[in-house]
C-alpha cells in the first residue's frame, strides 16, 4: 500500500497501523438502510487521509452514498483501527493506473483496462484506534495483576483522530 506523508499529524498513526494490518470491513447501508459490510483491501491513503480502494460500483452503491464505517482489525497484535467518513465513487483511469497491481486482476480479469473498474474514495472524518505495544503474554499479565488489585489494566494506546480541514485534533484515552 502507498501512504504519503500526512497533512494531519494524528492520522499518520492511523495510516500505519492500516498499512500493517491490510484488509478491512467496509460498512454501509443497502437500499432498505440496513447495514452490510464486505471486505476491502485499501491501495493508498493520501496526504489529506483519504484511503483509496478499487471497486466495481453498482446503482444501489451510488445511491446509498453517505456515511459509512471500515474496521481494521489485527488480533495477533491487537491493533484495531475504525475509521468514519463518506465516500465517493471516482472514475480516474491516470489514478486506476497509478494504483494498479497484479494483485487486483483476480478480482477483475480484464486488468486496469476492465471498464467496470473504479476507484472508491473514503474521506476519513473520524479514526479511533487501540494499538498494543506489548506482546500477548504481558497483556494477559497485566490483565491478572489488574483483576487482583481492582485496577483498570494498561492494554496499550487509544485515541481518537478527527480528521477535519480545520483544526485536526488527537483524543488519547
Amino acid at each position: 500500500m502507498k501512504i504519503e506523508p500526512q497533512k494531519n499529524p494524528g492520522m499518520q498513526k492511523v495510516a500505519d497501523l492500516i498499512d500493517d494490518i491490510g484488509p478491512g470491513m467496509l460498512t454501509t447501508h443497502d437500499a432498505h438502510g440496513a447495514l452490510t459490510s464486505r471486505p476491502m483491501m485499501p491501495l493508498q491513503i493520501d496526504a489529506a487521509g483519504s484511503i483509496w480502494f478499487f471497486t466495481r460500483p453498482s446503482p444501489e452503491k451510488q445511491a446509498k452514498s453517505g456515511g459509512l464505517n471500515v474496521a481494521f482489525a489485527k488480533p495477533s497484535s491487537a491493533s484495531y483501527v475504525s475509521v468514519t467518513g463518506s465516500s465517493e465513487i471516482v472514475y480516474d483511469r491516470a489514478k486506476i493506473d497509478e494504483l494498479w497491481s497484479p494483485m487486483a486482476k483476480p478480482w477483475f480479469p480484464d486488468g486496469k483496462e476492465d471498464p467496470s473498474l473504479a476507484l472508491l474514495r473514503v474521506d476519513v472524518e473520524t479514526a479511533e484506534y487501540w494499538d498494543a505495544h506489548s506482546s500477548s503474554m504481558v497483556r494477559l499479565i497485566s490483565m491478572a495483576a489488574a483483576a487482583i488489585v481492582g485496577k483498570t489494566p494498561d492494554l496499550g494506546e487509544n485515541a481518537t483522530v478527527r480528521n477535519t480541514a480545520g483544526a485536526p485534533t488527537v483524543e488519547s484515552r
